[in-house]
């Protein structure tokens, strides 16, 4: 084993890092929800990429610190997080590691519920090649810390599948070796942050610590990384001590973080009762704003792609489309995933879950998930969804708040026919039908709403004459669109001339209320929001992998700062939002940000 370089950090700048020591609160509030590894430091890594405005928010560093990776500071990061565990094959093994680089105190690998595992109660699933650095608690708001890729546990499924012990990056054993790759890692980072400026909760990389042969740490981090499989892998298994351990953690934690406001409801005996409504808000919101912005996130009844706040974790297979592509599944060789539109029923399946729960937890009787079929909470869970899907597309529109809020009280009907008309365009798929690709099956969307919601409110401004056919599907045409998938029939035709009407409908009625008639004033507002909320592109999972292989074939031409530069600024950029250019860049950093960007424009239809 290689012998790692000490430096002395005399500064007390980076002293926030020794907080992130193993210790956390979950152990103490839920004894029977991990496994506890002792680590020991991993030598060879270098700081690949270091998210500087997360770890300013953390209070990690200073808010005034440069964005560069200063000794002390690359140091520190490897100090804390450049780290393997000791695990049963090690222990089995009789495995020599120098005293002076096991970690004092160990840390946990959670138990969840995984459906990968033949066992589908979680007696054997849970962080398989994770583990919880910590928690540090920052200006009133406590984050989860958490690392990827740093050794195998038995709660992988390789372990569970074949009994034996895994050795750490042992190759014949893929996926399950422990090991995270950095393409992966990389990739997870850019997503993330994607989504972190669409205002989609994610749990986010602070760091990422790549080693030879292509492995890495990925550290990530969000300010509850609790999953809803946290909590169903003791509803399957009946232990209502440790369920209820569980969810007032992850309660008390919300509270604490004032994600949710406090009141006598969350203290009182409706507690669970108002914890399975939270729940069932945030699911038929989440599914509603990942169908509206074709998200692909692979939700399941475990609750394990997924965190309980409703946040995406675990970017193995989660994408952003640039299209309503609704029939892409991803295969995962054993299984097919859902398609976007299947994970309505998926969020409901969960909320189903958590109605079972909460009855678990008022009674103590565990009743059959099937008796649940019918409770109210899935009422609840119908309507808000139903809601939550036209908030999003009037957002899109570029309607202001007040003005969604105006249009679902008083004009419900003429919003829900506009819809209809909406998802008409934006679900036409080409003849071509669906197809394989490398990693499943889809079909192509043959109409770019994102287009419209920009284009159309310009034409009007003009003038007042809709579009015909032949120039309404010449403008909103996806590059998919092969000439006879735009042979419109009579439906289509009329359908084109009733988006317009309803369009100019919904325009009218919100000029009338709050512009006094000046249906142009009205449009222009649209015109200038729509234009920032549909960017001419996006970071779609296709633009992202090749944003990754970029970075990565650049890396050793490339410091991790600039790497950080290019990262933020390309991701600024594709999701529209305004970004002081960094000075003093070198032609080569200009050239790499050049190039993604065009890459990212040809790929912004994409999967």
């Amino acid at each position: 084993m290689g012998q790692r370089k000490t430096v002395s950090i005399a500064s007390s700048e980076y002293d926030s890092f020794d907080q992130i020591d193993g210790s956390h609160s979950y152990r103490a509030a839920v004894p029977q929800g991990y496994l506890d590894y002792r680590v020991r430091y991993r030598a060879g890594g270098t700081v690949f990429y270091f998210n500087f405005d997360l770890a300013k928010e953390m209070g990690l560093i200073p808010k005034d610190h440069e964005n560069e990776l200063n000794s002390e500071l690359r140091e520190k990061i490897l100090e804390t997080f450049s780290l393997q565990i000791i695990n049963e094959y090690d222990i089995q093994n009789g495995v020599k590691i120098p005293p002076r680089d096991i970690r004092p105190l160990p840390r946990m690998a959670t138990r969840y519920l995984q459906l990968q595992h033949p066992n589908k109660r979680g007696t054997t699933s849970g962080d398989g090649r994770g583990i919880w650095n910590g928690e540090i608690r920052h200006r009133g708001k406590t984050w989860d810390i958490l690392s990827s890729g740093t050794g195998a546990t038995i709660l992988s499924p390789a372990h569970a599948i074949t009994g034996e012990y895994v050795k750490t990056g042992d190759q014949t054993v893929g996926y399950g070796n422990g090991y995270n790759y950095l393409q992966d890692g990389l990739s997870a980072a850019l997503m993330s942050e994607a989504f972190h400026l669409q205002g989609i909760e994610t749990e986010r990389t602070l760091a990422i610590i790549s080693f030879e042969g292509g492995s890495s740490i990925n550290v990530r981090a969000g300010k509850n990384l609790l999953r809803p499989a946290h909590f169903f892998h003791f509803l399957k298994q009946g232990r209502l001590e440790d369920l209820r351990g569980a969810v007032d953690y992850f309660i008390d934690r919300q509270l604490r973080n004032g994600a949710i406001p406090d009141s006598p409801d969350w203290r009182g005996r409706k507690l669970y009762s108002k914890f399975a409504e939270y729940e069932a808000l945030i699911f038929s919101r989440i599914a509603a704003r990942f169908e509206s912005d074709y998200v692909f996130c692979w939700l399941d009844w475990d609750g394990d792609n997924i965190l309980a706040d409703g946040g995406i974790i675990d970017y193995g297979s989660v994408r952003q489309f640039g299209l309503y592509h609704h029939e892409y599944r991803y295969d995962d060789v054993d299984r097919m995933s859902t398609t976007i539109p299947e994970q309505k029923r998926k969020a409901r399946y969960i909320v189903q879950n958590f109605a079972q729960m909460r009855d678990f937890l008022e009674t103590g009787k565990k009743r059959p998930i099937d008796h649940f079929r019918n409770d109210s909470l899935l009422k609840l869970f119908d309507e808000n969804f139903t809601q939550c899907l036209q908030v999003e597309l009037l957002r899109k529109i570029g309607f202001t708040g007040t003005q969604i809020e105006f249009l679902l009280k008083h004009h419900k009907n003429k919003l829900s026919r506009f819809k209809q008309l909406h998802s008409y365009f934006e679900k036409a798929q080409s003849k071509r039908g669906t197809y394989s690709i490398p990693d499943g099956v889809t079909s192509d969307a043959i109409f770019c709403m994102a287009m419209l919601h920009r284009e159309l409110p310009k034409h009007l401004t003009k003038t007042e004459r809709k579009l015909d056919s032949r120039e309404f599907t010449h403008l909103f045409k996806s590059s998919y669109a092969r000439p006879k998938d735009l042979i419109l029939n009579r439906t289509g035709e009329q359908n084109i001339k009733a988006i317009q009407k309803h369009y100019l409908k919904l325009v009218t009625l919100v000029s009338n209320e709050f512009h006094s008639g000046e249906t142009k004033k009205t449009l222009l507002q649209i015109m200038m929001r729509a234009s920032s909320l549909n960017p001419a592109f996006r970071v779609t999972g296709d633009g992202a992998l090749h944003l990754t292989t970029s970075l990565i074939r650049n890396q050793k031409k490339l410091t991790a700062e600039e790497k950080s530069i290019v990262i933020k600024t390309v991701i600024h950029t594709a999701s529209g939002t305004l970004m002081a250019p960094e000075p003093g860049l070198r032609p080569k950093v200009k050239k790499v940000i050049e190039r993604n960007l065009r890459a990212l424009k040809s790929l912004r239809e994409g999967l």
